[in-house]
C-alpha cells in the first residue's frame, strides 16, 4: 500500500514539475501579487548602454506591473546581417531598431515595421529629425539617437599645441604633420571591425557635395570611377601614406583605437560622437570635441560636418504584444527618460525638450544648430551589394590597391547591382 501511494505521489510531482516547466517558457505568466504579465522583447545593437536602459526598463516596468522586457542586444554587424530573419519569425524583437538606409530599405520591403504615423507620441520627436524613419508617408520607425559621424578630437592637445580645427585640406596636412612632429599618432583609425563606415563621410561630404549622388550612383547616373570617389580614394591612400592613421590600421579593432586616444597617443578617433563618453570614461581627463577633415580648399568647402539620425525604434508588424511594444517607445520618448539615456550615453537624441546634463553634451550641443552638418551619405546607399562595394574600395586603397584601380572594381558590383 505504501509503495502504490509513493509511487502516486511521484508521478504527481513529476507533473507539476513539467507544468512549471511550461509555464516558465511562456511569454505571459503569472506573478502572484501582479497577475498575468506580458514579456516584451528589446532587440538592439548598443551594448555600451545596457546599464542605463536596464535602469530605464525597471522605471518603465514599475509604471506598467503587467509588462515585463527583455533586452536582447547583438554586435553591430551581427544585427546587419541577422535582423530581418529574427524579425520574420516574430520570436524576438517586439520593439527593434534600425540603422537608417539600406538595412530600413530592406526591413520595410519585408513588411517587419508596424506603421506608427498616428501614435501620439510621435509628437515627442522633432519632426525635422524624424523623416528617414519614413516611407511612402507613413512614420515606420523614430530615430532616436542624434549621432555626429565626424572625428572626435582632443581638444585639450590641441589647446597645449597651439592647434586650431584645420578649414582646408592644406591645413588639415599641416595639422597632421604637427602633430607628428609631436610623436602624435594624428587619427587612430579602428579597421579591423569599424572600418571605414564613419570616417567615409566626412572624407567626401565636400568631394562629392551632392546630396543625390548615390542615388545616381544606383541609378548609373554616376560612376565610382568619376572625380569625386577616386579624388576620396586618393585622400584615404596620402593618410595612409603619410602616416597621419597608425600602421596595421586595418589591423586595429575599435578597442585599441579608443585607447589610442585616450592614452593620448593619437589625437582623433575616427568614428564620432557616440564614443565621447566612453573615451571620458577611460580618460576622465580629456577635453573632447569634433572635427571633420575638410578635403578641398576653404573657399570650396559646403558643408563642416555630419550628422545622423540613427537607432530607429520599430514596433515589430508579426509581433503579438504590439499595444505593449508601443506604451515601451512612448516611455522612452518621455522628456525625463531620455534626458537620462542622452546623458549616461552621451548621446544627443531627437527627442523634445531634453535637458543635457554632461559638459561633453553640452560642449558639443552647438553642432546642432550652428553648423552645417550633413546627413550621412552612407545611409543613403540602399543597396546592401553597393554599400559594401563602396566600403571595401577603401579599405583595398589602405591596403595598397590603386585608387583608380579600386574604383573600377567596385563600379564592377555597383553594375551588376543597378537599379
Amino acid at each position: 500500500m505504501k509503495k502504490a501511494y509513493s509511487s502516486t505521489m511521484l508521478v504527481l510531482l513529476a507533473m507539476l514539475l513539467i507544468l512549471s516547466g511550461c509555464a516558465g517558457q511562456s511569454s505571459s505568466d503569472s506573478s502572484g501579487e501582479g497577475g498575468p504579465k506580458t514579456q516584451i522583447n528589446f532587440m538592439h545593437w548598443r551594448g555600451e548602454d545596457k546599464a542605463v536602459l536596464d535602469a530605464i526598463i525597471t522605471e518603465f516596468e514599475k509604471e506598467n506591473p503587467d509588462i515585463t522586457v527583455e533586452m536582447t542586444i547583438y554586435p553591430s554587424d551581427q544585427y546587419m546581417a541577422t535582423a530581418q530573419r529574427m524579425l520574420q519569425e516574430g520570436s524576438t524583437g517586439d520593439v527593434f531598431t534600425s540603422f537608417p538606409g539600406a538595412q530600413f530599405e530592406s526591413l520595410q520591403s519585408a513588411g517587419v515595421f508596424e506603421d506608427l504615423t498616428d501614435e501620439a507620441f510621435v509628437s515627442n520627436f522633432d519632426e525635422n529629425l524624424i523623416s528617414v524613419g519614413q516611407k511612402d508617408g507613413k512614420q515606420l520607425a523614430l530615430p532616436y539617437q542624434l549621432v555626429f559621424n565626424m572625428p572626435v578630437y582632443n581638444k585639450g592637445m590641441f589647446d597645449e599645441l597651439g592647434l586650431e580645427v584645420p578649414k582646408s585640406w592644406t591645413e588639415f596636412q599641416e595639422l597632421c604633420d604637427t602633430l607628428l612632429e609631436n610623436g602624435i599618432t594624428p587619427i587612430a583609425f579602428p579597421g579591423a571591425d569599424i572600418g571605414p563606415n564613419q570616417f567615409m563621410n566626412s572624407m567626401m561630404m565636400n568631394n562629392a557635395p551632392d546630396e543625390e549622388i548615390f542615388a545616381k550612383l544606383q541609378s548609373g547616373e554616376e560612376k565610382l570611377t568619376n572625380e569625386w570617389w577616386v579624388k576620396t580614394l586618393e585622400d584615404f591612400q596620402l593618410l595612409e601614406q603619410k602616416g597621419y592613421i597608425q600602421k596595421d590600421a586595418l589591423g586595429t579593432n575599435q578597442d585599441a583605437a579608443m585607447q589610442m586616444v585616450a592614452s593620448e597617443e593619437a589625437a582623433m578617433l575616427a568614428t564620432g560622437s557616440y564614443h565621447m563618453a566612453s573615451l571620458i570614461g577611460l580618460n576622465p581627463d580629456l577635453q573632447l570635441d569634433l572635427l571633420a577633415p575638410i578635403t578641398v580648399e576653404e573657399d570650396e568647402a559646403q558643408y563642416e560636418g555630419i550628422n545622423t539620425a540613427t537607432f530607429m525604434l520599430a514596433v515589430n508588424s508579426n509581433s503579438e504584444k504590439k499595444e505593449q511594444a508601443k506604451k515601451f517607445i512612448e516611455f522612452l520618448s518621455q522628456p525625463e527618460m531620455a534626458s537620462k539615456y542622452a546623458n549616461e550615453t552621451g548621446q544627443h537624441l531627437t527627442v523634445n525638450d531634453v535637458k543635457y546634463e554632461s559638459d561633453v553634451l553640452k560642449d558639443t550641443a552647438y553642432w546642432i544648430d550652428e553648423r552645417k552638418t550633413r546627413f550621412q551619405p552612407r545611409f543613403l546607399i540602399t543597396n546592401a551589394q553597393v554599400e559594401d562595394a563602396v566600403l571595401s574600395s577603401i579599405e583595398d586603397v589602405l591596403g595598397g590597391t590603386a585608387p583608380m584601380d579600386a574604383a573600377a572594381a567596385a563600379q564592377k558590383i555597383v553594375d551588376e547591382n543597378k537599379e
